[in-house]
């Protein structure tokens, strides 16, 4: 017998993409050849997001050496790395005119610096060319390397996120490579600097309530300030299955269990994502 799929609630029916505003972050991406998470990952929010001029961009490639079982991101060997790609990041940010830009990329276990040098003058050109904007990086683990991660931190994001993705017991399936207690620590390492920490999980991969709040206690002695709460959707039938779409009230029921463990900021309902409403938590 085939896989049974559950039907999409309502509430996680979005808008179809239009409007000038979004039009406009769509051509400058397209034209600069940038990457963003917002199309790589599906989003459920571009709409939203680009209909405001805002986008989160993706550094590195497209092709992530990781093949973590929730991610519609391309996986893969990566090409060579774009050595012009920071100044051309810097140029599209200044022409969108973003007051605060997101940036990720994609695993980079090819390099022998994860990416680090690429992330930091990434950071360096858009504070040259936007001074006024501010910045939130979205990075990864960096196999929990104490100094690639100082470099993201010394070059001055003023938010450095870093995904926890789910909760324990279910980490060694829902991601390729990446451990629960490595990325614990790389929270702490941020929350440790002057930087604002943050982080993210999804619901509806068949997680205990017990084991959400016990991932919130985990991030909060981490010293983790921001959390972001949404539901896992499955992109493709190749990826893990949705095991249930958790109702918005039970969103709102943890995002003040949150608000009451000390988080300065929780966002959570079905169609958040990491970098949804961003410039709130600065």
């Amino acid at each position: 017998m085939g896989e049974i799929q559950i039907r999409k609630p309502a509430w996680l029916k979005t808008k179809i993409p239009i409007g000038k505003d979004y039009l406009g972050v769509k051509e400058i991406v397209e034209k600069n050849k940038l990457h963003t998470i917002c199309t790589s990952g599906h989003c459920p929010n571009i709409a939203d997001c680009w209909g405001r001029g805002t986008a989160t961009l993706m550094i590195l490639g497209d092709i992530c050496t990781r093949a973590c079982r929730f991610c519609n991101v391309k996986t893969g060997r990566p090409l060579p790395v774009d050595l012009q790609e920071p100044e051309r990041v810097a140029k599209s940010v200044k022409l969108m005119k973003i007051k605060h830009c997101v940036l990720t990329s994609v695993d980079r276990d090819d390099l022998e610096d994860g990416g680090a040098e690429i992330w930091a003058q990434t950071i360096f050109q858009i504070k040259q060319s936007s001074p006024i904007t501010t910045i939130e990086t979205l990075i990864p683990d960096f196999d929990g390397r104490e100094e690639l991660i100082q470099k993201v931190i010394d070059a001055g994001p003023e938010i450095i996120s870093h995904n926890l993705e789910t909760v324990r017991r279910i980490t060694p399936i829902v991601r390729s490579k990446a451990k629960y207690e490595t990325s614990l620590k790389v929270i702490q390492q941020i929350a440790e600097s002057p930087v604002r920490s943050k982080s993210g999980i999804m619901l509806g991969l068949g997680e205990r309530e017990e084991e959400v709040y016990e991932c919130m206690d985990d991030l909060r002695e981490a010293g983790c300030e921001v959390l972001t709460i949404g539901q896992y959707l499955q992109p493709t039938r190749k990826h893990l299955s949705v095991v249930e779409f958790v109702k918005p009230d039970i969103f709102e029921k943890y995002r003040l269990a949150g608000l009451e463990k000390g988080f300065l900021f929780v966002e959570s309902s079905p169609l958040v994502r990491s970098s949804y409403h961003a410039e709130k938590h600065i």
